[in-house]
């Protein structure tokens, strides 16, 4: 081998063992989402709670979108998950989607927040974005702004008459003076001592409390806001506010 060749060799081993040490180690995460009433599991279809204006309430589903999820690590850089495009559509009837196995590689080492945003926005939430079921069946009335439901939680309430009438708290775009308007919100939750490790799957437990949608800053009443709110400008704006504490990590 002459001696150009062999420099040339030594250049190209030099410069893999240089790649292969700035390679990050990199592990993976799933996230999973579960439900409670305040400090109890939710039960479905079953009257037996109350939320902070007096109303008896009952469940009977829970279906929403989150999108953008982000995680910051320990140095505060943003780790943005890119699987399925950064969405995930959960209903508490269908088992599979209460597990997120991301599929991105994570950096290993130690994440201090998650981010994510409550709900589709721009681009991913135009009508005919999701083809198939079930996240198609989340459809917003083009009437109305078109696109995909954000939030649906669909149940009864005893009215001031001790009747049941049933709710369909359906959230997304909103009518304006000025058109439609984006809904969504975005949630940052902190984590303690969650660290992604090599080769490995770490898990996080996404928890939400049905009954924070009722609660702060304002009270919602179905007395007041009633069973359909699609078009109720002032209901949808008072749960976009509630949501900020809505979620919390188990």
């Amino acid at each position: 081998m002459n001696k150009a060749k062999h420099r040339r060799l030594w250049v190209f081993v030099i410069l893999a063992l240089l790649c292969s040490a700035c390679t990050k180690p990199t592990g993976h995460i799933t996230l999973n989402f579960s439900f409670v009433v305040d400090s109890d599991p939710l039960q479905l279809d079953t009257c037996m709670y109350q939320n902070a204006a007096g109303n008896l309430f009952e469940v009977n589903d829970v279906q929403f979108f989150i999108s953008h999820v982000m995680l910051e690590t320990a140095s505060g850089e943003m780790v943005e998950i890119t699987d399925n495009q950064g969405i995930h559509y959960t209903d508490i009837r269908i088992p599979s989607t209460l597990s997120w196995p991301v599929s991105d590689e994570i950096p290993v080492g130690g994440y201090k927040s998650i981010t994510f945003v409550f709900g589709l926005e721009g681009a991913q939430n135009v009508t005919g974005y999701f083809p198939n079921p079930p996240e198609n069946n989340m459809s917003w009335p083009d009437m109305i702004g078109g696109g995909y439901h954000y939030m649906k939680i669909n149940g009864r309430w005893l009215d001031e008459a001790g009747v049941r009438q049933p709710f369909n708290l359906h959230t997304g775009k909103i009518t304006t003076d000025n058109g439609f308007a984006d809904n969504t919100f975005t949630v940052t939750l902190p984590l303690e001592q969650f660290t992604v490790n090599k080769n490995s799957n770490s898990s996080l437990t996404l928890q939400m409390n049905v009954n924070a949608w009722f609660t702060n800053p304002y009270i919602f009443d179905f007395n007041i806001f009633g069973g359909s709110i699609m078009q109720n400008r002032e209901a949808q704006e008072v749960l976009r506010a509630n949501g900020g504490d809505v979620f919390g990590v188990k």
